[in-house]
């Protein structure tokens, strides 16, 4: 593993949290942080680069059909992140049970949607990550079909693109864009490692309203 190779890029934000990256975003003026989408299988972090999907109502694009999400899957490295937009409006499941198997084989880190996932209870079995929306029983098959993979998407309010990088855990998911990458992860590191201390402070007994004063109050500041 080469320094600043993807994998080492990776390595290093799994060592980190949603809220450090959230904060190096803020730091540096980015965006970048997503409420409101939950960790609906496992209580587990994941992290890593970012492959697409886009759903919605309309044609599929030409060629052989195929399921939503299986070219992701056959496409992913193992520690990818596949990210989907569900925004057609339909309560229609943006990724279901099979699916979760089947990125389970390839290794692959986690799904995140923008919109609804089913088969919740099955992703839970074979301890796949999944975040969503929401839940619902309701299938994909006749509401919905798959327009794109690995073309730019929204998810919340931030524009996410193949090759970016994401960290998703109980407090939300945060997206880097790609080119910013080698600036965000110092940052949050040296975040992290601030908070850190200030943890071992109050262990030490130093006094909290000491500790989260002035400096921590400017800590993001730019």
């Amino acid at each position: 593993m080469t320094p600043n190779s993807s994998s080492d890029l990776v390595a290093r934000l799994n060592r980190l949290d949603s809220c450090a990256v959230s904060d190096a975003l803020d730091k540096l003026g980015l965006r970048g942080a997503v409420t409101g989408i939950v960790a609906l299988t496992c209580a587990r972090r994941i992290a890593g680069k970012v492959l697409t999907i886009r759903l919605g109502v309309g044609e599929s694009p030409p060629g052989t059909p195929r399921h939503i999400g299986t070219t992701a899957i056959e496409s992913a490295q193992p520690g990818d992140v596949i990210v989907v937009e569900q925004r057609s409006g339909l309560n229609a499941a943006a990724w279901g049970g099979i699916l979760s198997r089947g990125a389970k084989i390839r290794g692959i880190a986690g799904t995140i949607a923008e919109g609804p996932v089913r088969d919740v209870d099955e992703a839970r079995e074979v301890n796949y990550p999944v975040f969503g929306r929401s839940a619902t029983p309701s299938t994909a098959r006749g509401r919905i079909v798959e327009l794109a993979n690995n073309e730019p998407i929204m998810v919340g309010d931030v524009e996410v693109n193949a090759g970016d990088y994401a960290i998703a855990d109980s407090s939300g998911v945060v997206f880097v864009a790609s080119e910013q990458i080698g600036r965000v992860l110092p940052a949050a590191e040296d975040i992290a490692a601030r908070e850190a201390a200030m943890a071992q402070a109050l262990l030490d007994g130093e006094p909290i309203t000491k500790l989260m004063g002035a400096n921590y109050e400017n800590m993001l500041r730019r």
